[in-house]
């Protein structure tokens, strides 16, 4: 069960964290240099 699918999964996790931490900070700063 830990083999690649395991490996393969915990890389999207870890790619989502990222991409949603991208995605929330990307307004705020454009919202913060546009003030």
């Amino acid at each position: 069960m830990y083999g690649t699918f395991g490996g393969y999964t915990r890389w999207a996790v870890v790619f989502l964290i990222i991409f949603v931490l991208f995605f929330l900070l990307v307004p705020a700063y454009g919202a913060g240099a546009a003030y």
